[in-house]
């Protein structure tokens, strides 16, 4: 099951059909997630393949996901917020049930430019493989 929160993004983003207001949604979910200050951004934390300058790092503290990021691009932020929506301060089974087919179904995917949505393809995979690290070694 993925978080309530998400849930109710998605179908908001769903019913949104022209691409420009969708935009603007996605721009003000830039504020949920939790900043990962300049000064933090490394190259371990570089989200690779993207065209923008992303960095997320991605945490398991109590068995619950933190997440925290920074882009150069409001858009990115905002992409990164709605990823944060569905596992940031979640508990790890929670955050594992989030797919991308659940970015999908939100009409996010098809507003965006090919680079855009491989890059949105890009920081999931990145958040998944880390958890999956992290789960493996406790």
């Amino acid at each position: 099951m993925i978080s309530e929160a998400l849930q109710d993004i998605i179908q908001e983003l769903a019913e949104i059909e022209d691409r420009m207001e969708r935009f603007e949604f996605i721009f003000d979910l830039a504020d949920d997630v939790p900043e990962l200050p300049l000064e933090a951004w490394s190259d371990d934390n570089r989200v690779k393949g993207c065209q923008s300058q992303a960095h997320l790092e991605v945490s398991l503290e109590n068995n619950r996901v933190l997440l925290r990021g920074g882009a150069d691009a409001r858009l990115v932020q905002g992409l990164m917020g709605l990823l944060a929506l569905g596992m940031h301060d979640q508990p790890l089974a929670v955050a594992r049930a989030m797919t991308v087919d659940h970015i999908k179904e939100a009409g996010v995917l098809n507003s965006l430019t090919p680079s855009r949505s491989n890059g949105v393809r890009t920081m999931f995979d990145m958040i998944t493989q880390r958890l999956e690290a992290m789960s493996d070694g406790e």
